[in-house]
């Protein structure tokens, strides 16, 4: 089968049809994808040496969102999350931007920051910051002596920046091109390789010492254009959902209680792939809200307009957030599942992994607003959280939808409800020792 993302239907076959299918367009070993993920992806020996006082692990669901085109090829997408609707929403908005040319991402080089502080400076903090910086040439090569292996790799470091934060307090920023890793265990190397001397040429003593997660010289950008047809339901014209679009995305910049709630939207698919990709998906969340509140404001992540009249009246989205991720090093290195993700994806480097990662966050973002804008946020989410339910009350196999389908129709998606939709299920089967108590 050709490389697609395109599974119609993909959401009605069992789970090893599914892994078939998947191994047909990504060229994975369907075997290998039930191998990579049955238990969790790790088993309790493997999680011992991941963390501290280990009693075993903790599963998650593990998806994968369909219909993702970024940059004109097709990636079918592994998501890792527990809340309803995600998955199912971010692959049906990527469908509608799909239909406008899919999604166009651009990400900077993965320069990340390495932090130093020095404190109790002598004789001025903007004479010391002058200071180290006559000297960038010489903490260069310190740093870079501490990680040969990377520089001989292409990266290292690339800069060096002196701030004031207080007459008696100085911050260095060494800049690190961390190519394909997300950079962590390097630039904290880095930062207290340098320390010391630093210190001395600022006349202060040395501080903390350690990345910063606020990585805006390694941002990533995404935009798609969703023309108004695709946006359409069949209670609403396209045009009407883009101004319902328009007003969620303007309230997000007028009011930070909303922007909160727009951007965790967002980070509903980000956090999904990075966790599925092994990376750090804390790190990626700090600075993104780091990010948004860079003014002073918190501001939305993602913003929505619609194209000139003249153009096609789309609407047009548009994400810009920073983006540490890796591809080689860390829980890559020893977890089946996020070296299989890596695979599902086939991408090159951490570059392309960040603009696949920012599409879905804006793929999950315009599925959110969507919704506000068509039939609320809950008839949607609530339908596939009504399966949980009847799990909850002691439904099985076929029962699950059964019972999901009865609470939906009846609005109350509540355990109680459940237990009583499988009672009466119960008795039409003539199954009185299945009752269950209410």
């Amino acid at each position: 089968m050709t490389r697609t993302s395109r599974l119609p239907g993909f959401y009605k076959v069992t789970v090893n049809e599914r892994r078939i299918l998947v191994g047909d367009t990504t060229g994975c070993d369907p075997r290998e994808l039930e191998l990579a993920l049955e238990g969790g992806g790790m088993d309790a020996e493997t999680a011992d040496k991941f963390v501290e006082n280990v009693l075993g692990t903790y599963g998650l669901p593990y998806g994968v969102a369909l219909n993702v085109r970024v940059n004109g090829r097709d990636h079918v997408v592994p998501m890792v999350i527990e809340e309803p609707s995600v998955v199912a929403a971010a692959s049906n908005a990527a469908r509608m931007v799909r239909e406008g040319g899919g999604f166009i991402a651009q990400a900077d080089p993965p320069i990340m920051i390495a932090q130093i502080q020095i404190r109790d400076v002598r004789g001025g903090a903007a004479a010391a910051a002058a200071r180290v910086l006559e000297h960038a040439g010489e903490i260069t090569k310190m740093a870079n002596g501490a990680v040969g292996g990377l520089v001989a790799r292409g990266g290292g470091v690339t800069g060096i920046e002196a701030r004031v934060l207080a007459e008696d307090m100085v911050v260095v920023h060494v800049l690190v091109d961390c190519k394909d890793a997300m950079g962590a265990n390097l630039v904290n190397s880095v930062a207290e390789i340098v320390a010391d001397r630093i210190a001395e040429l600022a006349s202060g003593r040395v501080g903390l010492r350690i990345l910063s997660n606020l990585a805006d010289k390694r941002l990533v950008r995404v935009r798609c254009r969703i023309p108004s047809a695709s946006l359409a339901t069949d209670e609403m014209s396209g045009d009407a959902v883009i101004d319902g679009v328009l007003n969620a995305s303007r309230f997000a910049q007028l009011d930070p209680y909303r922007a909160a709630t727009h951007n965790k939207g967002i980070m509903n698919g980000i956090d999904a792939v990075v966790i599925a990709t092994g990376n750090d998906w804390r790190a990626v969340e700090a600075g993104a809200h780091a990010y948004a509140a860079r003014s002073g404001r918190y501001q939305p992540l993602a913003v929505w307009s619609r194209a000139p009249a003249e153009a096609g009246d789309d609407l047009l989205g548009v994400l810009e957030l920073p983006m540490a991720l890796g591809t080689v090093g860390g829980t890559l290195r020893v977890h089946p599942a996020a070296r299989l993700s890596l695979r599902l994806l086939a991408i090159t480097d951490a570059q392309e992994l960040a603009g696949i990662v920012a599409a879905v966050g804006l793929a999950s973002n315009l599925a959110a607003l969507r919704a506000l804008a068509t039939d609320g946020i809950q008839r949607g989410h609530m339908g596939l959280h009504a399966r949980a339910v009847a799990l909850a009350a002691g439904a099985l196999g076929g029962q699950v939808e059964r019972v999901a389908a009865m609470i939906v129709e009846a609005r109350d998606i509540t355990l109680e409800a459940a237990r009583k939709a499988l009672n009466v299920l119960a008795a039409e089967e003539g199954d009185a020792a299945s009752l269950v108590n209410d």
